[in-house]
């Protein structure tokens, strides 16, 4: 057996062992969402995208949502607590707000952690919803906007939240509202129509 085989079959193990799950949208059907994943708020759906990182589906955020509203979609099959979990992101349309993020430690649609990217305001942010309310940022970094494709990643070890922007480090801060283990998701916020690519999420 080559060595490289190996390699592959050994870091998919390794993977497997820490609860390791991707998803890549490539194998669901377009104009739907995703197997597994629950429309909580928005239009969630399976595209068709011919410069997406894994060809050829991706799974966009299509609604043009009021102002104040948290287009969310979770994965009901997920449970983590100590948590790094990834995705690449494309920005689209928006006037009101562009991009999006990551979802950890979901109690439900109303309570959780995000860390999102908006484009339109140059900044990567971590907050917590809590009852339907957002708080005031946790943290807030400059990073300026390009367009195409870019790696959103957060890890979360007990009460200590670090956020990655394309393999940066932007954010590190603390904060123990939710301490027990909880879905992930997908995140946007008003008119922000935002596709999204190779989710990964493992325990750490």
């Amino acid at each position: 057996m080559k060595t490289w085989t190996l390699v592959l079959i050994a870091s998919f193990a390794a993977f497997a062992q820490t609860g390791g799950m991707s998803w890549n949208f490539d194998s669901d059907t377009a104009s739907q969402i995703a197997r597994g994943f629950t429309n909580e708020v928005g239009e969630w759906k399976v595209e068709a995208d011919n410069t997406a990182p894994s060809r050829p589906n991706v799974l966009a955020q299509r609604a043009r949502s009021s102002g104040p509203t948290f287009n969310m979609t979770l994965i009901g099959s997920t449970s983590y607590k100590d948590v790094d979990i990834s995705v690449s992101m494309k920005a689209g349309a928006g006037s009101i707000d562009q991009g999006g993020g990551l979802v950890w430690r979901a109690r439900d649609a109303r309570n959780y952690y995000v860390a999102r990217y908006n484009p339109l305001e140059d900044n990567y942010r971590v907050y917590k919803v809590e009852n339907g309310v957002r708080s005031a940022e946790f943290q807030n970094a400059n990073a300026p906007a390009s367009p195409g494709w870019h790696t959103l990643r957060a890890t979360m070890t007990g009460d200590r939240i670090e956020c990655y922007y394309d393999g940066k480090k932007y954010l590190d801060v603390r904060d123990a509202t939710f301490k027990d283990a909880g879905r992930i998701g997908l995140w946007t916020k008003a008119d922000a129509q935002t596709r999204f690519d190779d989710l990964t999420v493992t325990s750490k």
